[in-house]
């Protein structure tokens, strides 16, 4: 259940209720039409989850918690099938006459399946491992977000890790492939791969990530249990999983590295125009080209500029270099210890929720967890990361900091960071659509990067509208937020598209912000081997801003904040012109009533 801020129905309810409560006649064609919707949506979701049983852990569905995924090229080649044969599937259902959502929840389906056929043809599982994903670091984050309340949960949990070494020989011969097929990653980020494995697989076994279970065990297990299942984990660590990461840290390091590309860009690989134009399609879910993006990406940059150079002079500073380079040298803008990190994220979460009922009638039931990124991959991990919690509220929504090399990251960001990655960010919107009850489980647990990251980008601007920032410094860090994302938008497309190198990259970050220098570095590795997705922050956001804009143009004095914002929440995540429609259907609805 939501928790109902307001009397009376809110924008969300009103807008499911008009989608959801047109009834059939029983027996009926629409009847059975509807019935035939819902029971192909089920079945997709059941494959989806049995296909993907990390997945379905990470949501708290327990069924295949003693599997790994199948990445066999026959496992990979029956997914794409399965794909097609959905997609007819699904298109042949008449949708003439269904309740508003249900009709958008075959368009959403359809367009998703689409989506995934056609990128299918540049086989991106051939390049499955970088140095901010993949087996290497996928595996040991997966533990974390397991459930470990039964026994049943630590012998699943073993079998798990028996099936290790056969993931890794399967992940291995898709690199192979992609060797053969020339997909690799940039040669220079590959040493971090090996580092990544290598370190994993020279830990003793009872101090590896893998072995984090056994360390605190439910008060009600017996003592031979506790002692059966720490064996039994310690044993599968020392006879599966180390070896497995000893004989995958040679492999990439003698046989893939060497062979990793020259050249950073997309374009270098084979098909690359098109592989980039289908990145840039997928992130923004807009028909933007990368020419377009980065002459918004231009204009967002020296626009933001002007409001940093507002600030800077307040502050006695001639220019951005000159105020950039003292707050780098002030130790009052760097944290002391990782601790300290910690707790500012704390303190600004902590001011936020009071605030929530002024601007949302609805709100997530749990609230949100903060704790540090494992030490394990800090190197090559953003600054913060939400990672969502269960449905079921078995574990909670976590804000993951990284606090590795504290003394050379600056506190004054932290302020806008905390609001996007937790509340109201991605723990809002993620943790409200989890609770909408009315929505099939695709449409509960969907992703799009442009309405993800637009509307975390937004709730950073919304603090700015309650008054947080107080701090001139921390308005500074979150002027520079967006700077950053305004600058993805120049360098993502600059790299990709318009084939810049690295150095120019590194040098535009230089030239139009103060971000950390090690935040530079791992932010511009990130774009190399991640294309596309930055594209999605500030394209989310803008279009957002512009509903709303829209709206409150439209509705005068009937426009309502809250109202808004349960409405672009209400639906799930939906690409941008669907999110339009969305916005323009309930600006109808507020006209008439």
């Amino acid at each position: 259940m939501k928790t109902i801020t307001r009397a009376g129905a809110t924008a969300l309810m009103l807008s499911l209720m008009m989608g959801m409560a047109q009834a059939a006649e029983p027996g009926s064609d629409l009847a059975s039409r509807r019935e035939a919707l819902k029971a192909l949506l089920s079945q997709q979701w059941e494959y989806n989850l049995k296909h993907n049983p990390e997945f379905a852990s990470i949501i708290g569905d327990k069924r295949y918690n003693d599997r790994l995924s199948d990445f066999s090229q026959a496992a990979i080649e029956a997914d794409v099938k399965q794909s097609a044969d959905f997609l007819k599937l699904f298109e042949a259902i008449d949708t003439t006459g269904f309740p508003v959502q249900e009709h958008l929840n075959k368009e959403l389906m359809v367009r998703n399946l689409k989506l995934s056929i056609e990128g299918d043809r540049f086989k991106e599982w051939e390049m499955p491992v970088l140095q901010n994903s993949g087996i290497q670091i996928d595996a040991p984050q997966l533990v974390a977000m397991l459930s470990f309340v039964t026994v049943k949960d630590y012998e699943d949990y073993i079998a798990r890790l028996k099936q290790l070494p056969r993931l890794f020989n399967e992940t291995t011969i898709q690199m192979q492939n992609g060797m053969r097929d020339h997909l690799m990653p940039p040669k220079f980020l590959i040493p971090q791969i090996v580092t990544q494995t290598n370190t994993i697989g020279a830990q003793k076994a009872k101090d590896s990530p893998f072995a984090e279970p056994i360390k605190k065990f439910p008060a009600d297990f017996s003592a031979a249990d506790k002692a059966r299942l720490s064996a039994a984990i310690l044993g599968a660590i020392d006879h599966d999983v180390l070896p497995a990461y000893k004989k995958f840290g040679v492999f990439v390091k003698t046989r893939y590295q060497p062979m990793g590309r020259k050249e950073v860009g997309l374009w270098s690989l084979p098909d690359g125009g098109a592989r980039y134009s289908f990145r840039a399609k997928q992130a923004t879910t807009t028909e933007q080209t990368p020419e377009e993006i980065h002459q918004l990406g231009l204009a967002e940059v020296k626009r933001i500029e002007a409001e940093m150079l507002k600030v800077a002079q307040k502050l006695g500073f001639a220019d951005l270099k000159t105020m950039n380079k003292a707050m780098e040298k002030n130790p009052a803008l760097h944290p002391k210890s990782r601790q300290e990190i910690i707790d500012l994220y704390k303190k600004y979460t902590d001011q936020m929720y009071p605030k929530l009922p002024e601007l949302f009638g609805v709100l997530p039931k749990g609230k949100v967890e903060i704790v540090p990124i494992e030490e394990f991959r800090e190197k090559g991990a953003a600054g913060a990361q939400y990672n969502q919690g269960t449905p079921d509220g078995s574990r909670p929504g976590r804000v993951m900091v990284n606090t590795g090399d504290f003394a050379k990251r600056s506190v004054a960001g932290i302020e806008t960071t905390a609001l996007h990655e937790g509340v109201p960010g991605h723990h809002m919107q993620i943790a409200i659509a989890q609770e909408l009850e009315a929505l099939p489980p695709f449409r509960q647990q969907g992703n799009y990067t442009a309405y993800a990251e637009g509307w975390a980008l937004y709730s950073e601007r919304l603090g700015e509208e309650l008054g947080f920032y107080s701090d001139p410094y921390s308005y500074y860090g979150h002027l520079q937020d967006e700077m950053l994302r305004a600058i993805r938008l120049v360098v993502d497309t600059g790299l990709h598209y318009k084939k810049w190198n690295r150095q120019q990259v590194v040098n535009f970050f230089h030239d139009h912000s103060g971000i950390d220098e090690v935040d530079v570095q791992s932010e511009t590795d990130r774009y190399i081997v991640w294309p596309g997705q930055a594209l999605g922050y500030k394209i989310g956001q803008l279009k957002i801003l512009a509903l709303r804009e829209y709206a409150k143009k439209e509705l005068g004095a009937k426009f309502d904040l809250r109202g808004f914002h349960d409405t672009v929440l209400g639906a799930g995540p939906l690409p941008m012109d669907v999110l339009e429609k969305q916005v323009k259907a309930w600006v109808e609805m507020k006209k008439k009533a």
